[in-house]
């Protein structure tokens, strides 16, 4: 089969497109010809970017969909020819979707409905497992998401044309949120309009705080924040007493300076989280709900819902970590078709 290889981190240069023996499912485990999506935890992971590099050779790529074509020992038979979707399948294993099959423990391959396409299943995963905690961890609000259980709640999704910010977005929507977007440009706020949010606000246009306020006088329960460093100072400006921010990343960099005594009026919860040490519980919910959500339609993709889909072929890998990089706005998939 051909595959995405890294042998050194470092610049998308280190990808190799190689051939490789068709792996073959171990007990517990299930193959899967695969269409992969890219992350920026994939990105990072190549990059060496605080991540640990324990296999000699790695093929990246955590999320994707396909269909299992062969189980091994312990996997009920009856799965071959399930379409399904992946969440973190390189996670702590050599072989993530990269490649025309991989292999992966059973229940981190997804059914995915026959009405969600393959590109709706390969932009689960990371992002919308990602948005799922974010959107469930707050003090006063469910730890599970279903429709009717963000009712009467105020969900300010920070970066609402990203990938988690658009799965926040139709996540909380679906879960009865008001949804709240933060945008940087008209084209942005178009797509996170797309995606469901009841109100769109242009940070870089005039006063965002007084924009939020405007829809939420009282202030938000909940800010899904992409950039804690650079948007704190508003978070706070908006959140309403014990409301919570979750914030997945810090994109820009920037610096947190934490204004304490405002934090501490409002009793404010800043939680910080990545899924892969949110633990299974916190996993095991996310994914129920998330394939509940897909079942229910709240989770389409292209660039009609909001989230514009860029392809590569397999062996152009290394060209779709390089427009992860350079902040393509939607999502890039690579797919292993020629």
């Amino acid at each position: 089969m051909r595959a995405i290889i890294h042998r050194a981190t470092g610049t998308p240069d280190v990808l190799q497109y190689v051939d490789r023996d068709l792996p073959v499912p171990g007990p517990g485990e299930v193959r899967v010809r695969v269409a992969s999506g890219v992350n920026p935890t994939d990105t990072q992971a190549r990059s060496g970017a605080g991540h640990p590099r324990p296999f000699p050779e790695v093929t990246p790529h955590h999320d994707g969909a396909g269909t299992v074509d062969a189980v091994g020992e312990g996997v009920d038979h009856s799965r071959v020819g399930q379409r399904v979707w992946l969440f973190l399948t390189a996670a702590g294993r050599p072989a993530g979707t990269a490649a025309e099959f991989t292999v992966l423990p059973a229940e981190q391959a997804v059914p995915l409905p026959d009405e969600a396409s393959f590109d709706v299943g390969a932009a689960l995963g990371v992002p919308a497992l990602t948005a799922h905690r974010a959107l469930t961890v707050a003090e006063d609000g469910p730890r599970r998401l279903r429709p009717g259980a963000l009712d009467g709640k105020v969900v300010l999704a920070a970066g609402g044309a990203g990938a988690v910010g658009h799965a926040v977005v139709q996540l909380a929507r679906w879960a009865g949120a008001t949804v709240i977007a933060t945008v940087s440009s008209p084209a942005k706020a178009r797509l996170a309009t797309d995606a469901g949010a009841h109100h769109v606000v242009d940070y870089r246009a005039g006063d965002p705080a007084t924009g939020i306020r405007d829809v939420a006088p009282h202030g938000v329960d909940l800010v899904a924040e992409v950039a804690v460093g650079a948007n704190l100072a508003l978070d706070l400006a908006v959140l309403r007493t014990r409301g919570t921010i979750a914030t997945y990343a810090n994109d820009g960099g920037e610096p947190v300076a934490l204004d304490v005594p405002r934090a501490m009026v409002l009793n404010a919860r800043l939680q910080f989280l990545v899924l892969y040490t949110a633990g299974p519980e916190a996993r095991t919910a996310a994914v129920q709900d998330v394939a509940a959500a897909v079942r229910d339609g709240a989770l389409p993709v292209e660039e009609e819902h909001g989230l514009p889909l860029t392809r590569f072929p397999l062996a152009r890998t290394a060209d779709a970590h390089r427009a992860v990089e350079s902040g393509t706005v939607g999502k890039v998939l690579v797919d292993v078709t020629p």
